[in-house]
């Protein structure tokens, strides 16, 4: 014997806090412009991230 199928989905919200679509969307975005302009200030400035932060 099967057990009876709802008919129709609920509508449930989207969270706003923790491990959702949006957060890990703007998370990658975000690390994707860090490591750009860790990239550039690397070129323009001709040494490493380190050295420019005065940890080497």
């Amino acid at each position: 014997m099967t057990q009876p199928q709802p008919s129709v989905a609920p509508k449930l919200e989207d969270p706003k806090f923790g491990f959702n679509e949006y957060a890990e969307r703007l998370n990658g975005r975000a690390a994707m412009v860090g490591i750009t302009v860790i990239l550039v200030i690397e070129y323009v400035t001709g040494t490493g991230i380190l050295a420019w932060l005065g940890l080497q």
